[in-house]
């Protein structure tokens, strides 16, 4: 009788040592940099400014850097918590933050209008185009004595500047989304029987939503810049007017604090609109970096 062998195939798999062999093969498969303990993500992007403060402090503590020069951060959230205790900075904030938004809606609108109507009709971009980029060369805060003239020293051309500052960066990136939508995907869209309404709709309106989106966190960047220069120009309230005050007393210590309100409110606003870009553009897979 014939005895049968096992193949060399089997009989060599039979042979290893049991175990779990595929563990060391995972262990070369994970990265070292997934491995090894993290730092929170939360403690990394606030280590930066700690050791600015600190070695703000430490200067000011040397000497090296005077009270008339800058305050130190003890002296500044003193004096942030009187201006905050007399109401002074609240109603400043809230009378800078209602221009801005007025100013943001009026310009939003206003660039998204135009970028519509340029991007999406050829005779739109021959009549609007060549004027708006025109006009955008030109520094909006040169402009200011001209508003000025034009709506006298109230709200109007505070409000004014804003809007002009905030319509540009929305009307190039809006514009540039609807230019950069692929043909292809127009394409497929006329061959489901898409009307040209649908287009819009469907095609080209989502497909310009990032650069909206982008264009609109630069707007808000150009918005709190041409507040700070609306409000020190015949500005009887606002962060501005505080700043204004300060500089005429040389209070080097209140024009810190009003720079970090707008460094705050600015960073608020870009937290909102990062926060609703996420929201709306959940169907774009980005990288997000390693």
């Amino acid at each position: 009788m014939s005895v049968s062998h096992a193949p060399p195939e089997l009989a060599d798999i039979s042979d290893e040592p049991r175990g779990d062999p595929a563990v060391p093969e995972l262990e070369t498969l994970i990265p070292s940099s997934s491995r090894r303990t993290r730092v929170p993500r939360w403690l990394r992007r606030t280590s930066g400014p700690v050791v600015l403060l600190a070695l703000w402090q430490l200067l000011s503590v040397t000497d090296v850097l005077t009270s008339d020069v800058l305050a130190s951060p003890g002296t500044i959230a003193r004096v942030a918590g009187d201006l905050i205790s007399d109401g002074s900075l609240p109603h400043a904030m809230a009378v800078s933050l209602q221009r801005v938004a007025v100013g943001l809606v009026l310009g939003t609108a206003v660039g998204t209008a135009l970028a519509l109507v340029s991007g999406l009709f050829r005779i739109g971009e021959d009549l609007v185009d060549a004027s708006v980029q025109m006009l955008r060369t030109v520094p909006f805060v040169g402009l200011i004595p001209l508003f000025i003239i034009w709506f006298g020293i109230g709200e109007a051309p505070k409000i004014a500047i804003i809007t002009l500052g905030v319509s540009f960066p929305l009307y190039l990136n809006v514009y540039a989304g609807i230019r950069g939508v692929d043909a292809q995907l127009i394409e497929a869209g006329e061959s489901l029987g898409l009307s040209r309404w649908g287009l819009v709709r469907h095609v080209v309106l989502p497909g310009a939503l990032p650069g909206a989106m982008t264009g609109l966190r630069y707007s808000l960047g150009i918005a709190w810049l041409a507040l700070v220069f609306a409000e020190q120009i015949n500005a009887d309230a606002g962060i501005g007017f505080l700043m204004v005050q300060a500089r005429d007393f040389l209070r080097t210590d209140v024009i810190v604090v009003c720079l970090i309100v707008y460094a705050f409110l600015g960073l608020l606003a870009d937290f909102v609109v990062r926060t609703l870009e996420r929201l709306l553009l959940q169907w774009r897979p980005t990288f997000t970096g390693r």
